[in-house]
């Protein structure tokens, strides 16, 4: 991303040297807004890390919400298997 700012950055400064000599005003205008757009873009990849840290940390949870249920599951599994066999017990005698 900072490549192709870079770039940007220098095929403008290119053209207003081929537009006609620049002066140091016109210089200063182009750096000013190369500085802009590198701190939007630093921000911009600032926000982009952190979602990805909050993503990283959802799903981490999920998974281990899946887990826990899993385990929940079993557990009911195993409990309505006692409770067949023990009804299927009660019901032989």
């Amino acid at each position: 991303m900072q490549a192709k700012l870079t770039k940007i950055i220098a095929l403008a400064f290119v053209l207003t040297l081929a537009g006609g000599c620049a002066t140091t005003e016109q210089l200063n205008a182009i750096q000013a807004s190369a500085d802009a757009a590198m701190a939007s873009a630093q921000q911009a990849m600032g926000a982009a890390n952190n979602a990805h840290t909050i993503a990283s940390e959802a799903a981490y949870a999920a998974s281990q919400a899946q887990a826990d249920a899993t385990a929940a599951l079993n557990c009911c599994n195993d409990n309505a298997t006692r409770m067949d066999r023990m009804f299927e017990k009660a019901m032989m005698k």
